[in-house]
């Protein structure tokens, strides 16, 4: 499973499409010939970085410039600077790997190179065929994860769909769980349990006590906000150090959220959008006592995984953050003016994109979510490069 190569972008696309399975996302709508894609920053060149990957749901770059990716199914690998990718590394927790279910984020500890510390989010199995959403921590050695312990479980409950979730750090030593209502719908009201919530805690699980609901009987203490659907694209703003959420509406609304200590988003009170058989929810301008979105889609992306860009081989994006879209097959990339963000343009590229991240070298990194998935690397297209290399 090691696959580097450089071509057009519509030659790489095709052939990622003839490779899937029946059934599999089409990965060919650009034009007949396009070289390229065009972009604010100029055209760039997409290159299957990694492929035979079976549904890549996160990529989290190691300090040494290789990357952990983790398969929804339940396997993690290291993937090396050129495009290989290790056996799946042992030691990872068993997991509920059916329909959304599954292993799915990985996170870098910040002081990684202190602990080697890796973080890992996965739908855990319960008893009586319920499962949840949980985080745990171990340390990387060569070829497995040691040492791994559950730091936070999310209430199980019945169902295979909407486990959300991302893993996001902050500099002050705490880190954020986004996570999702289970496609319950009412118990993102429900302050006792996580549902629907953001959690944050300290990198060992441990609740700070500084959190909004801390010392609340109605209340769970590890909830940083509450009243969301489905999260699956979270970061930290470089400069401001504010969380963005972006979450997954029903029939369309789809929202950019800046979720702070102990806001309501009023899922599923309120919505942009519609319930999948057509009934109409409340606007969230009727109920100004819910926590207002900065952006709305509709129809929908379906966003899943964001990277604010820092790197240099893109200089017109440095401070945007790029946020995948799963049904949008597209990379969207937004401008902030404080805490004011604006969509500046979508990069499509015709698959469903999982996650995003930036590497060491510069360039943006997506994970291609299918049955045949795969890692792509986006660069700026330098003269010469229209023509295909084996």
């Amino acid at each position: 499973m090691r696959c580097k190569r450089t071509a057009s972008v519509a030659a790489v696309l095709a052939a990622f499409a003839l490779a899937a399975p029946a059934g599999a996302q089409d990965t060919s709508g650009l034009p007949d010939g396009a070289d390229s894609i065009e972009t604010m920053a100029g055209p760039i060149q997409v290159e299957v970085f990694a492929d035979g990957l079976e549904h890549p749901w996160a990529i989290a770059f190691l300090p040494d410039g290789r990357a952990l990716v983790t398969e929804r199914p339940g396997r993690l690998r290291i993937l090396d600077g050129d495009g290989g990718l290790s056996d799946p590394l042992e030691g990872t927790p068993e997991v509920f790997a059916q329909d959304q279910g599954g292993l799915l984020d990985v996170a870098i500890a910040p002081d990684f190179d202190e602990n080697r510390y890796v973080y890992l989010s996965y739908a855990e199995q319960g008893e009586g065929g319920t499962a949840g959403t949980t985080l745990g921590r171990g340390t990387l050695a060569d070829d497995r994860i040691e040492n791994f312990e559950v730091i936070f479980r999310q209430e199980k409950v019945e169902g295979t769909k909407h486990f959300g979730n991302r893993i996001v750090f902050t500099d002050d030593g705490h880190l954020y769980l986004t996570l999702a209502e289970r496609f319950l719908f009412d118990p993102a009201q429900d302050r006792t349990n996580t549902l629907g919530a953001i959690v944050r805690l300290a990198r060992d699980g441990s609740i700070p006590e500084d959190n909004p609901f801390v010392g609340d009987a109605d209340a769970h203490d590890a909830i940083w906000s509450y009243g969301h659907r489905n999260i699956q694209s979270a970061g930290i703003h470089p400069e401001t150090g504010a969380l963005w959420v972006a979450e997954m509406g029903p029939m369309g609304g789809d929202e950019l959220n800046k979720p702070e200590a102990g806001q309501n988003f009023g899922w599923p009170i309120v919505s942009s959008g519609r319930h999948y058989d057509g009934r109409a929810i409340a606007d969230p301008s009727t109920r100004p006592e819910f926590a207002q979105s900065a952006l709305i889609w509709t129809p929908v992306i379906s966003p899943s995984g964001m990277a604010f860009y820092r790197g240099d081989r893109f200089p017109e994006w440095q401070g945007s953050a790029l946020i995948g879209g799963l049904s949008g097959n597209t990379v969207v990339r937004l401008t902030f003016d404080g805490d004011t963000p604006s969509e500046a343009e979508r990069i499509p590229l015709s698959a469903r994109i999982r996650d995003v991240a930036e590497g060491p070298d510069g360039a943006v990194y997506v994970a291609i979510d299918q049955e045949n998935g795969a890692v792509w690397r986006i660069t700026p297209m330098e003269p010469g490069d229209e023509t295909a290399q084996d």
